[in-house]
């Protein structure tokens, strides 16, 4: 039942990456042909923001078929670390981005030009309200599937919102202001970029975390732990660790028994424990149980 939940998800997280990919392809033609066409750099930015969104969620797409892969001889737990790998790129490529904002601002800034022309704002509104709804479209299935490389293309999308607010802003300013005021777009993406970058490690940091089988969250590892104790027999519970893999948990837990029961009663237990604590969080892929005796007083 697990797996087969597991693949729905993958499935869902796929269906949802590819609708990101879609609307980022064009959202990003329109706002890099309106930006030359109204002068406009900071559009021009946002349109490079919005084809980093189609890199990136290739790069997720990538994660989800070869953590969706089954487990095999050389890789026994499966490939679910291609997942946060997948976001740990992510990472990296919306930091890239926001670099190349970076350094294109100030040139823009240090350069004499135009104003922008007013009807990029309109454009502007429209991406605004189409990132924003689909980073939180993004984001709830992320949650769902409790995929880190999905939620963080989620935060890529509203890295693109934030662009496009700060676009907004940028130009309104250089078109109130007048003459003088040319460059505030400029200074309005350069502003973003700083945006983006607190957002890279933001998100770079959970992916990481993830690489590296850092424990759950403590109340995660107490469900467990409870679920377990539970369990007819159980005296109760010593050690209990808790990986991520992918969309999988493993779960190493050692329990207390009566160290008078017999070897095949506290095999018994053993499983008993395994099954309850899969069938109650399908995304618990295996658990390695280990008996230890337990002397009464």
């Amino acid at each position: 039942m697990g797996k087969s939940n597991n693949n729905l998800n993958i499935k869902k997280g796929i269906k949802t990456t590819f609708l990101g990919i879609f609307i980022s392809f064009f959202l990003a033609t329109i706002k890099i042909f309106t930006g030359i066409v109204g002068n406009s750099y900071a559009l021009i930015a946002d349109g490079i923001e919005s084809l980093t969104d189609i890199f990136t969620s290739s790069i997720v797409l990538t994660g989800l078929y070869f953590a969706s892969k089954p487990a095999d001889e050389d890789h026994p737990y499966g490939h679910g670390k291609a997942e946060p790998f997948a976001g740990v790129a992510v990472a990296f490529g919306i930091f890239i981005a926001a670099m190349i904002i970076v350094v294109q601002s100030i040139y823009e800034i240090i350069t004499p030009h135009h104003a922008p022309a007013p009807f990029t704002l309109i454009v502007l509104v429209m991406v605004i309200i189409t990132k924003e709804s689909l980073f939180r479209f993004v984001i709830k299935v992320g949650d769902d599937v409790k995929s880190v490389a999905i939620r963080n293309d989620a935060w890529h999308h509203r890295s693109d919102a934030i662009t496009s607010a700060a676009a907004f802003i940028g130009i309104s300013i250089a078109l109130i202001g007048g003459e003088g005021y040319e460059s505030a777009d400029d200074f309005a993406a350069l502003f973003a970029s700083v945006i983006i970058i607190i957002n890279a490690y933001r998100i770079f940091k959970p992916a990481l975390y993830e690489l590296l089988d850092t424990a759950p969250p403590a109340n995660t590892i107490q469900k467990v732990r409870d679920v377990a104790n539970k369990v007819e027999n159980v005296m109760g519970i010593d050690k209990c660790y808790v990986r991520k893999m992918g969309f999988d948990y493993f779960v190493d837990i050692h329990v207390l028994v009566d160290a008078n029961l017999p070897v095949f009663k506290g095999h018994e237990i053993a499983h008993k424990v395994k099954d309850e604590l899969m069938k109650e969080d399908s995304n618990i892929s295996d658990v390695l149980v280990h008996i230890e005796p337990f002397f009464k007083i």
